[in-house]
């Protein structure tokens, strides 16, 4: 099987396209790959502690690289840092990166051409699917999750903290799509197929997170819902 990475957010639409590559016969996912924020330690855009992901990572069983983002970074340092974590990952023998993607081809578009600008092939095993449908799916086979971030302009902040389940499913606005993935919200999977054990948590304080941005550009407004180790 051809030896790859997957790019590890620690959230529903990664932990999907984990479950079905390994479900599969032509890659051996041997590694995880996530990118921290340096000044809190958190997964970026999640806001997920740093002690969380490596709770669940350990559940899972597979090794994990983080790399480090300082706030602020511009899109070309971002470029390099991957860049250099990549070439690593190539000399090591992985010859495949692995991504959640669901539909947005622009996103889809940037990852082929960074990798292929060294060698690196793309897997997107969930592109696509209906995402209704994925939901239900993600449900039915006892994956367990819960936000962690909501996007002001999509979402009120009675949404973040909520677990995924066919009630939360019903309450989404019909312009919210049912992964998420036009960064609607985000999730911390817990439970699931692919866990030898739950992640145990305590659920903290929500808070407000607003960041500068250009307005036509990006949204800059979000709700997180801190989750504590226990």
């Amino acid at each position: 099987m051809k030896k790859a990475w997957l790019n590890w957010s620690s959230g529903k639409d990664s932990a999907m396209a984990l479950y079905h590559v390994q479900n599969g016969n032509e890659y051996s996912v041997e590694m995880l790959f996530t990118t921290l924020s340096d000044a809190k330690e958190r997964v970026s855009m999640h806001g997920l502690r740093k002690d969380l992901l490596l709770a669940q990572v350990e559940s899972i069983g597979l090794s994990l690289q983080i790399t480090h983002r300082s706030t602020g970074t511009s899109l070309n340092t971002y470029n390099k840092l991957m860049e250099n974590a990549c070439m690593k990952f190539k000399n090591e023998g992985f010859t495949h990166s692995i991504f959640g993607d669901i539909f947005l081809e622009d996103l889809r578009e940037y990852r082929e051409k960074q990798l292929d600008s060294i060698g690196v092939k793309t897997v997107f095993p969930l592109w696509k699917k209906d995402t209704s449908q994925l939901m239900q799916e993600f449900i039915e086979l006892g994956f367990k999750a819960i936000v962690v971030c909501t996007n002001s302009k999509y979402l009120e902040n009675s949404f973040c903290g909520r677990v995924i389940d066919d009630e939360f499913l019903k309450d989404l606005p019909a312009n919210v799509d049912p992964c998420g993935e036009n960064g609607e919200f985000h999730t911390f999977v817990f439970d699931g197929p692919i866990f030898t054990n739950p992640v145990n948590f305590k659920i903290g304080e929500k808070h407000i997170r607003t960041y500068d941005s250009e307005a036509d550009k990006w949204d800059n407004r979000f709700c997180y819902c801190d989750l504590l180790p226990e």
